[in-house]
């Protein structure tokens, strides 16, 4: 076959020199045709869409057609026409076939269309080949792509914080242990407890829950830095959004206060659901017809409107006089749930919500206190059908407070003398907020399931490869 170099599908489909000679490479979605011609869709994963080809038979060997069949895959020399089907521009008539693998179709589990969410989850390894799974990972792209272009033009530096560490930001303990010692016969002390000191770094360490602490020393010497890595949670809940296994997106930025805080959070998560609509839109509209009718919708709603602020006191006033019956009772001190905070966005407001000032016993032991002694300057961003989307403090700057907070929480203060170091030397007001990655692609995608917009999901009893 004659050498042509690939155009990538996306590509093709845009050009208009109609009669040039081209050649596309690929997996065959489908054939269909009669004994004289075949119609190949060809998809390279560039785009949803694919490219048709047309494929005169009497030119080719039999057997060689025979192995062109849904999941195979192709390289396909051939000419540039413009197209009289529906729903495409451009095809190409094909002077040159040649199958790089076959797939055999008794046995390739995606021969036929349909197959459930459930079902392809047990063959993740296969099912970014599907429609719905190209798109949702093309998407996944231009998100972490955004990320790091919105902080990188607001002057950010990029931190890597460590994987391993051991130190538990959330307090929550269910944290991956990691160990070099003889699971089933480590070493002891004398008193029959683990000797961590004859592990590898000499003390018990986890895989991290989070980035922030670390990001936090970052941004008392840099000024405003970002973090986005994986983190870790042994937390065995199968439900749709939990994963062991997440990406998290941390920024912290000296001398910013709650104020600041929320001004960024608001700007970043319009730009990043802006950049979709702007660079996704294909994709967003196949993932909408097939899942989420009201995606685009939705997405340009958080666009449009201001986001209201509102103290957490308020809101929960709100609840309690809604007339609402909620599953979960709403109180003051109550941590709320999902079915409260989409109340508030969808039915109360009708405007993404941020939920600020939370009472301090259910927040963590670095945000900082208010003056009335019983709440936090903790925020929270709420999104319609999602909940929370992002949370985020202003942290405590004032070392004798944070070091009261951190005895009455009971964390061990050996482990967090470096952290109260950035609180003896120098200390500064700085504010920080989360965002889960598969958060953002839920509400991003329509998708109702977090396993369905990581590639590889890890969940209880689920690690496959």
């Amino acid at each position: 076959m004659e050498s042509i170099s690939r155009t990538k599908i996306v590509d093709l489909l845009k050009r208009e020199d109609f009669g040039a000679k081209v050649n596309v490479k690929g997996w065959v979605r489908t054939r269909r045709g009669s004994k004289q011609v075949s119609f190949i869709a060809l998809n390279d994963g560039s785009t949803i869409n694919n490219v048709q080809i047309v494929v005169d038979n009497e030119h080719y060997d039999e057997e060689l057609l025979k192995v062109i069949t849904t999941g195979s895959c192709v390289s396909i020399n051939g000419t540039l026409v413009q197209s009289h089907g529906k729903g495409q521009a451009v095809e190409i008539h094909a002077n040159g076939v040649e199958v790089y693998g076959s797939a055999d179709a008794t046995t390739y589990p995606l021969q036929k269309k349909g197959h459930s969410l459930e079902f392809l989850r047990e063959i993740a390894h296969l099912r970014p080949r599907t429609n719905t799974f190209g798109a949702i990972l093309r998407v996944r792209h231009h998100m972490a792509f955004a990320i790091h272009k919105f902080f990188n033009e607001k002057g950010f530096f990029y931190l890597h914080t460590p994987i391993v560490t051991a130190s538990d930001c959330e307090g929550a303990g269910s944290m991956f242990q990691v160990t070099t010692l003889d699971v089933n016969n480590p070493a002891r002390t004398e008193e029959g407890a683990i000797d961590y000191t004859q592990d590898f770094f000499g003390k018990s360490a986890n895989l991290t829950v989070s980035g922030q602490l670390e990001g936090e020393l970052g941004a008392m010497a840099l000024g405003a830095i970002y973090t986005f890595g994986p983190t870790f949670r042994a937390e065995n809940s199968n439900t749709p959004r939990h994963l062991a296994e997440f990406w998290m997106i941390e920024p912290e930025v000296a001398f910013n206060e709650l104020k600041e805080n929320m001004d960024l959070a608001e700007e970043f998560i319009k730009y990043l659901i802006q950049y979709a609509l702007d660079n996704c839109i294909d994709d967003l509209n196949f993932l909408s017809e097939m899942y989420d009718k009201e995606l685009i919708e939705r997405l340009k709603f958080v666009i449009e409107y201001d986001f209201v602020r509102l103290p957490y006191t308020e809101g929960v006033k709100i609840l309690e006089e809604s007339g609402e019956k909620f599953e979960f009772p709403v109180y003051w001190g109550a941590d709320l749930q999902s079915e409260h905070e989409r109340y508030l966005v969808e039915k109360h407001f009708k405007k993404p919500v941020i939920l600020t000032d939370y009472p301090k016993e259910i927040k963590a032991f670095y945000m900082k206190q208010n003056e009335d002694g019983k709440t936090v300057r903790a925020m929270d961003v709420l999104f319609p059908k999602i909940g929370e989307i992002i949370g985020g403090s202003q942290r405590e700057e004032d070392f004798d407070k944070l070091s009261k907070r951190i005895e009455e929480m009971e964390i061990p203060m050996k482990d967090m003398w470096w952290y109260l170091d950035t609180r003896r030397f120098g200390s500064a007001p700085h504010s920080g907020f989360g965002l889960g990655f598969e958060r953002l692609l839920l509400f991003v995608t329509g998708m109702s399931n977090i396993r369905d917009v990581i590639p590889f999901p890890r969940t209880p009893k689920n690690c496959e490869f």
